[in-house]
């Protein structure tokens, strides 16, 4: 069980979370949410020891464990190592054990402490515990042969694999992972999922994919009103009861002020008369009537509009035979796109999915043209308005100005009124407008793209992972705008949610090779669960 009594956070004068008094306990599995600034890493980082509350205390099991965002801290150990690295107690002991194994005379002394640690491996089960990582490890798909490879040999989603499994190693009993689905392709994400719902501790998570949220978790831990407050059920079922419990609220407020003014009126007709004592009543009553305070919720919903200056023609753009390959480190050559050929047509939504590594990216920046290919072309129809959302934001802001000045720098006859008003409805309001690019952090960043592209009204959107730094009203805001959008768009994305709603046209890049399915992400999904060779995806490169 986690307890925490009387936590409070305050940065300078703003206050997170104040006099928080919760418990976790086992069995639950508990989605830490809020939105971007609300204090969710912060409050993480409070029950992982690393950041100490402004008061009160937490209590914490012996044994938790915790997913590690830096995928390069481990570079230079193996593997196995790194997972075994999950149960500190242990790996402690065993890198005791082998410094004194490799003395050249042993003492007394040190035998005496080699018997210990041994004690220390065995209650561990340190005996088995290589065995338990392999397992770990041929479950997340890397196979035996790599296990003894160092971390660095891994790419990033296959790196996040192993910190997955660290946290997940030795039977903790409680688990605290920070946006587990960062740098997850669908199928490693569908495999956390499998492996979370089976877990029988305490499990905390931060993730702004809401199927995710909605598929693992048996409470929400929601901060906001400057604390945090439990709901039972999944993230869907959270939001329900917390519009409804506010909303009653609400209302008996206004019933209340409602009566509150009927009293007052009593009180001010017959106060200075006979009627005293009724008038005395009349104030006790007002006294007890008084409103339930509602302290204002940190939840704020961008408003995302893609408009269309001028429509497209019926085509939008050509690839032909593109081909893209990278040099490698050992002399060979990655060749990730090869012979690639398609049509996009006007008002397609089209979802460009597949594991990581793939080339997903590359695709999509050839489409943009921030990427030559090797061969082929790609061919925008002159009536094509391209705007391009890039993986890397930073790539797409300009430092050194302010959101309002860079913005500014896109617009043609927008006068400053207009360009405040798409700032606002990007949560960029007053001050906010100011903030130099340099410092903003990265749900603003992609807001402050999009405002961009809602001020540049294209017919043709590249977006390429647009959510992976916005919250989870960010995020339902942008699936809700794309859907809505009259153009065209081919996007990346990871979060199911988004590809559900929006995607018309599924590009699935795959071992097999790239294949196309005209139709919704769940009817791809069903095509390949037929068994029908007529309902598959057609294949354009094999």
């Amino acid at each position: 069980m986690i307890t925490v009594s009387g936590v409070s956070k305050s940065f300078g004068g703003r206050t997170l979370f104040e006099n928080v008094n919760v418990q976790f306990t086992p069995g639950k599995r508990y989605g830490l949410t809020g939105p971007n600034g609300a204090g969710k890493s912060t409050f993480m980082k409070i029950l992982q020891g690393d950041e100490e509350p402004t008061s009160g205390t937490v209590s914490v099991p012996k044994k938790i464990g915790i997913l590690r965002q830096d995928q390069f801290r481990y570079d230079n150990y193996r593997i196995i190592d790194t997972v075994l690295m999950g149960n500190p107690t242990l790996w402690a002991a065993l890198e005791e054990r082998e410094r004194l194994y490799a003395e050249p005379n042993l003492t007394d002394e040190m035998g005496v402490r080699l018997g210990e640690l041994e004690g220390i491996i065995a209650d561990e089960n340190g005996y088995v515990a290589e065995q338990q990582a392999a397992e770990l490890l041929e479950g997340i798909g890397i196979p035996e042969v790599q296990h003894t490879n160092l971390m660095n040999s891994l790419p990033t989603d296959l790196k996040f694999r192993v910190l997955l499994a660290q946290a997940l190693f030795g039977d903790p009993d409680a688990l605290l992972l920070d946006e587990p689905t960062n740098y997850l392709d669908l199928q490693s994400i569908h495999w956390l999922e499998e492996n979370l719902k089976a877990y029988n501790g305490t499990l905390i998570v931060i993730s702004h994919d809401r199927h995710f949220l909605n598929s693992v978790c048996t409470h929400i831990a929601d901060i906001d009103y400057e604390t945090v407050i439990i709901y039972t059920g999944n993230y869907d079922e959270m939001v329900a009861t917390k519009i409804q419990g506010r909303e009653k609220i609400e209302a008996e407020n206004r019933e209340k002020q409602k009566k509150i003014a009927q009293l007052q009126d009593f009180v001010a007709r017959f106060g200075a008369g006979t009627r005293s004592s009724q008038t005395q009543s009349r104030l006790k009553e007002i006294k007890r009537l008084e409103p339930t305070e509602l302290k204002k919720s940190n939840i704020q919903r961008p408003y995302i509009r893609f408009e269309v200056k001028r429509p497209s023609g019926k085509e939008v753009a050509t690839l032909k035979s593109l081909s893209k390959s990278y040099p490698q480190a050992d002399g060979t050559t990655l060749h990730v796109i090869k012979n690639f050929s398609m049509t996009i047509g006007r008002d397609e939504k089209i979802a460009v999915i597949g594991n990581n590594g793939v080339g997903k990216t590359t695709l999509l920046s050839m489409i943009a043209g921030e990427l030559k290919p090797d061969a082929g072309t790609v061919v925008l129809r002159p009536e094509v308005s391209m705007g391009y959302f890039p993986q890397d934001y930073k790539k797409g802001i300009k430092p050194g100005v302010t959101a309002f000045e860079w913005l500014q720098s896109f617009a043609t006859d927008e006068g400053t009124e207009v360009l405040r008003g798409l700032l606002g409805r990007m949560l960029f309001s007053g001050e906010s407008a100011l903030k130099q690019t340099d410092t903003l952090s990265g749900g603003e960043s992609a807001r402050l793209i999009m405002a961009k592209l809602m001020l540049e009204q294209n017919n043709f959107l590249v977006m390429d992972e647009p959510t992976n730094h916005l919250d989870l009203e960010s995020v339902s805001a942008l699936a809700d705008a794309l859907e809505r959008f009259k153009g065209t768009v081919i996007f990346v994305s990871h979060d199911r949610d988004l590809v559900s709603q929006v995607a018309t046209r599924i590009i699935a890049m795959t071992s097999d090779g790239i294949a196309d399915f005209a139709g919704t992400y769940d009817e791809y999904l069903d095509a390949l669960e037929s068994g029908k060779p007529s309902a598959k995806p057609k294949f354009l490169v094999a």
